[in-house]
């Protein structure tokens, strides 16, 4: 008796039943015999060098056909089944998925073992113990597996065994049958192939006497055979297209074989409820990245339309949280629960980024930060965020979350952009006035801009910048209006500003009209 004892280090075992698409839901358990030569012939040829065509004396023949001729007998410890659901990309440009079923033994750390009721000889006992201990998996891949021939009969408890079926034979309840496919014997297979050589010299005969065939009967001829291997070795060594390219539903050199099994021995695990899973914390920026469906980086929207674009994400994440039904979301509208609006700008700011700099005044990214706290409310919205849309553009953009966290996690990525520390910021967007800008008083330019950094609880130098830096920095191309009825700034104008402070600030900045949604932006200088 030849005893190979299969672990799986990843405690479980992936493979579809022969016939069976993978979304069906069904595991091949046990390993088929038709399946474990397979992987033998594959490790051999992969692993151990063994080079095609083999010769007719190999010990890897003999062992194959030793094998196949008897049919093996099983042990395993029942164990669950079970699958996960992914959705694999079809590889299109439209970054369509289609949803896969991949369902699996769980074995844990219990082993499989496979009984073969053969003798082998010096040199097959040999090339089987190498190939055993040289396999990676048994089944798909990611079934990764560790083998060895045991040199003892093991002790298999009785509910462990899985046998062949024999004429009469009827366990009874507590018991069930599955089907699994394997080999038929080399001589078996000779014979088959014999009969399907008489019916090609049938239908194309050769001529008689010492008259040659033609160029086109031999290529018939061969045409005919070509979907018939010369012999079972050669079958178990073909590829599964193969089979698929020549029509067959299974492969010639296999036959059905009933096992039984213990009807326990692949379960199903009884739906359990799940956890509660707690609010995630609140959170103060979120760093969101865009993507188009190409590697043209030109369909992504011009940083200068920030504000349009910064609109269309907050519209997005307003209809998350409210789906229909009146918000409320403080961080997300600026009013409390009562409509009231919040003061001192702590709720959420939309601010745009160009991240790469292989592509400058392309918007890439927006950092949403709030320093009243991102809830876990809107942390949902935002992640049910997943596209959003450009003027002109033809097909969406892709919508991800990059990163969340405290405003200090995204410092070593944006620090000398955006974030600082510094003690001179200048303007990276347009400036704005929220109000009619003034000659003298309190509504000057400078004046605004001061009644707004008091608002924040910072005073500094303000200076205006020239036209020529103003034109330098494209401020003049940035789109000013919210689209938005009723919310026009009360005169159509902006500035360019540099803010000095006594002490280094950290940022991000924005000030005055729309700086929640990307005007009004200043970085260090």
């Amino acid at each position: 008796m030849i005893h190979v004892e299969f672990r799986f280090p990843g405690g479980r075992y992936h493979a579809t039943p022969w016939g069976h698409h993978v979304n069906e839901g069904l595991v091949e358990w046990p390993p088929s015999p038709w399946r474990i030569i397979r992987a033998f012939l594959a490790t051999a040829y992969t692993k151990l060098g063994v080079t095609d065509p083999v010769p007719l004396e190999h010990p890897l023949r003999k062992l194959v056909a030793a094998l196949a001729a008897q049919t093996p007998s099983y042990s395993a410890a029942p164990c669950p089944a079970t699958h996960s659901r992914h959705y694999m990309p079809l590889g299109g440009k439209d970054g369509k998925t289609t949803l896969v079923l991949d369902t699996c033994a769980v074995l844990g750390t219990e082993p499989l073992i496979v009984s073969w009721a053969v003798e082998l000889g010096g040199d097959c006992l040999d090339l089987l113990n190498r190939i055993v201990g040289s396999m990676g998996y048994l089944g798909r891949a990611e079934s990764w597996v560790e083998g060895r021939l045991l040199s003892a009969n093991p002790n298999v408890p009785d509910d462990h065994q899985i046998t062949p079926h024999e004429d009469g034979m009827n366990k009874g309840p507590g018991w069930e049958q599955t089907s699994l496919l394997a080999p038929i014997s080399a001589a078996d297979y000779a014979r088959l192939f014999e009969v399907f050589s008489r019916q090609v010299d049938a239908a194309h005969p050769l001529p008689d006497g010492k008259n040659k065939p033609s160029a086109a009967l031999l290529n018939k001829r061969n045409a005919a055979l070509g979907p018939y291997p010369a012999d079972l070795f050669d079958c178990l060594s073909r590829d599964t297209s193969f089979f698929q390219l020549h029509g067959w539903s299974q492969p010639p050199g296999s036959r059905r074989v009933l096992y039984w099994r213990p009807s326990h021995s692949l379960t199903t695990a009884p739906i359990r409820a799940a956890r509660s899973v707690a609010d995630p914390k609140p959170v103060e920026a979120v760093l969101l990245a865009l993507a188009s469906d190409t590697r043209r980086h030109e369909v992504l929207p011009l940083l200068s339309r920030a504000l349009p674009q910064a609109e269309l994400l907050h519209r997005s994440f307003a209809s998350k949280v409210g789906n229909g039904l009146p918000i409320v979301c403080p961080v997300l509208t600026g009013k409390d629960d009562a409509g009231a609006p919040l003061k001192g700008h702590q709720h959420l700011h939309i601010i745009p980024l160009n991240l790469d700099a292989r592509e400058p005044g392309r918007l890439d990214h927006f950092l949403l930060w709030a320093p009243m706290g991102i809830s876990a409310l809107a942390q949902r919205a935002i992640l049910a965020v997943r596209k959003t849309y450009t003027k002109y553009g033809e097909k969406p953009l892709f919508v991800t979350v990059a990163g969340m966290g405290d405003i200090e996690n995204f410092s070593a990525l944006l620090g000398k952009k955006t974030l600082g520390p510094s003690r001179v910021w200048t303007s990276l967007t347009p400036f704005v006035p929220p109000r009619f800008a003034k000659m003298r008083g309190a509504n000057t330019v400078e004046g605004q801009v001061l009644s707004e950094l008091a608002s924040r609880g910072l005073n500094a130098k303000v200076e205006l910048l020239t036209r020529d830096e103003i034109s330098e920095r494209n401020l003049h191309r940035f789109v000013r209006l919210r689209r938005a009825v009723g919310k026009p700034p009360p005169q159509d104008c902006f500035y360019g500003l540099k803010l000095t402070f006594e002490e280094p600030l950290r940022g991000p900045l924005a000030l005055g009209y729309a700086s929640h949604f990307g005007l009004g932006l200043f970085g260090p200088a």
